[in-house]
């Protein structure tokens, strides 16, 4: 199947995606900022850039588009266009996130990545159900967890360097 949009169009797209206060950031930091938390944005000097920093906790949040980190949900699909490259480059995102997490992991960072499909989409959890995982993971003292559309998990990490 060939694309819909010509070259120029398609890498105008792409590039209009942003990288920062993105929707689910924004309602992320909402929730935080409801529970009371301090946290600071985008900390370039940890792996992988976290999206929230939350120092009193010694911990990390991730928030990762189920497209662009291949989860496995229904907001994720195969490409049906150029799908060697996609999926070649979303490969490649998802070792750097299993590195980055591993490396944080390493340092005594507590991780926690919240999918894309726990804050958008037909399956979303609301607020307090999402407030509650949020509260728990913090509370937890656990070191990895991941929230999806069906609750808090624990996040199976590799150590870095291995598959």
């Amino acid at each position: 199947m060939t694309d819909v949009h010509s070259k120029a169009t398609r890498s105008k797209n792409m590039r209009a995606i942003g990288t920062r206060d993105t929707a689910i950031e924004k309602r992320l930091a909402a929730l935080l900022t409801q529970l009371g938390v301090e946290y600071r944005v985008q900390d370039a000097s940890l792996p992988g850039r976290p999206d929230f920093v939350i120092e009193s906790e010694h911990g990390v949040i991730f928030t990762h588009g189920c497209f662009w980190h291949r989860h496995d949900c229904y907001l994720f699909k195969v490409p049906a266009t150029r799908t060697d490259f996609w999926l070649e480059k979303i490969g490649k995102n998802v070792v750097r996130d299993r590195r980055d997490i591993g490396l944080l992991h390493q340092q005594g960072w507590r991780v926690l990545v919240v999918w894309e499909c726990a804050l958008r989409g037909r399956l979303k959890l609301d607020d307090t159900a999402l407030t509650e995982r949020l509260e728990e993971w913090i509370c937890s003292g656990g070191a990895t967890a991941q929230i999806d559309t069906q609750g808090i998990h624990p996040l199976r990490v590799s150590p870095p360097g291995t598959a």
